[in-house]
């Protein structure tokens, strides 16, 4: 779509229909897994486990999607997605078996890597370079919003059904997602595969996985590893605020409600974010990004009563709001065309290695030392990634330049 004729709201219910949807299937149904785990008779270690399987579902099938989007593009890829999020949802309902139940988790996962993959991908193809932040920051926004509603969506079914009540909302905003999708339009451009449309006969072989790898080495060891760190930070901050707490001796009620503001904050700015990014460059907001959110992480374990945590972890909520879309924007940015998804599936898998590993390295530190020394090893990697983006994120002519030259490569 030629960039002085493009309209966000032309393919507004497209782009982000399906991401609401398919947000709120995944949010209604995460407060319930460690429940109904138990319920099957899971042990509390266990019901955890379980709880991690949508990670691991997700990191192992990273690569994998690159292979089902690129064969038969995104459109397809997120209907797949879809009603596979679907069954899985429908077999956790139906079938009261732990092991099924936990294969069901994990289905989730790999369902969740395809279509955040695909749904990238065409936002990236689909919008032009000027907009591409504001744009993918809002798929960020829009995602989150969904994953809000779910647990309310839950909350009511489950009063009438139970907890399996969660699973068939989940289902049905999968089918809604996966019906949504068909609205996705064929791009003009596609990186290979089977039925591909290849722009120009002598587009040569189609790019694989290792030849991306190869060939954007530097970009996946460099600010590869800030993403990383983005990843490894946000996916912490979502204990640490519950867990401290409990330390301080707050009531579920009152940590609750502090978790909810925080993410509130982080819900509502963004567009803002997006925009600052499409202004004055993506380092504008990822090096601030993690400052704040490594501020307000060092300033956690010297939080004694509530009002200390509130603000904390309104801090933590605002530097991970500003940094909204950030990974997505950065890895279309990188991205090359062809070879996009084989791209951005390493670029997950890349995130989600940091998704898994910093709640590990904050177990670690607590299990070692302390709870304090945890969330302090975490804000010492928020600070630490904010000097590797400032390093290695380029300047915001830079960036349109050598995006402007893949697009038009």
């Amino acid at each position: 779509m030629p960039a002085d004729n493009f309209s966000l709201r032309k393919i507004a219910i497209p782009a982000y229909g399906p991401t609401l949807l398919y947000g709120l299937a995944t949010g209604a149904i995460l407060p319930v897994i460690a429940l109904s785990a138990r319920g099957l008779g899971a042990t509390v270690a266990l019901a955890a486990l379980v709880i991690t399987l949508t990670g691991v579902g997700s990191l192992l099938t990273n690569v994998p999607a690159t292979m089902v989007t690129t064969r038969f593009g995104e459109k397809w890829a997120l209907v797949a997605a879809s009603a596979w999020c679907a069954l899985a949802m429908v077999l956790a309902a139906v079938v009261p078996v732990l092991a099924v139940f936990a294969v069901a988790v994990f289905m989730v996962g790999m369902a969740g890597s395809v279509f955040g993959l695909a749904r990238q991908s065409y936002l990236t193809e689909a919008v032009p370079v000027h907009f591409r932040a504001r744009a993918l920051s809002t798929l960020g926004g829009v995602n989150r919003i969904g994953v809000f509603i779910g647990p309310f969506a839950a909350a009511g079914a489950i009063s009438f059904f139970g907890t399996t009540g969660a699973y068939w909302v989940g289902a049905a905003a999968a089918v809604g997602a996966g019906i949504l999708s068909l609205q996705v339009p064929d791009l003009a451009v596609r990186s290979g595969g089977s039925g591909a449309k290849v722009a120009g006969a002598d587009a040569g072989p189609a790019p694989t996985v290792r030849s991306i790898l190869r060939s954007h080495a530097r970009v996946f060891r460099t600010i590869g590893i800030g993403v990383l760190l983005i990843a490894a930070v946000r996916a912490t901050r979502q204990a640490v605020i519950p867990l401290w707490g409990q330390h301080i001796g707050l009531d579920p009620t009152q940590t609750a409600l502090i978790y909810g503001l925080s993410g509130a904050i982080d819900m509502l700015i963004f567009y803002p974010a997006g925009k600052a990014m499409d202004t004055w460059g993506r380092r504008s907001v990822a090096v601030p990004c993690m400052l704040i959110m490594g501020l307000g992480l060092g300033l956690l374990p010297l939080a004694s009563e509530a009002t200390g945590l509130l603000l904390a972890a309104l801090l933590i909520g605002f530097g991970n709001g500003i940094g909204s879309g950030i990974v997505m924007t950065l890895g279309a940015d990188f991205s090359p065309s062809p070879g996009r998804p084989q791209f951005l599936g390493i670029w997950r898998l890349l995130a989600d290695i940091g998704t898994m590993g910093g709640p590990g390295i904050l177990a670690g530190v607590t299990a070692l030392v302390s709870l304090s020394a945890g969330i302090g090893a975490t804000a010492v990697l928020g600070l630490l990634g904010a000097v590797v983006l400032w390093i290695w994120v380029p300047g915001r002519k830079a960036v349109r330049d050598s995006a402007a030259v893949r697009e038009s490569g």
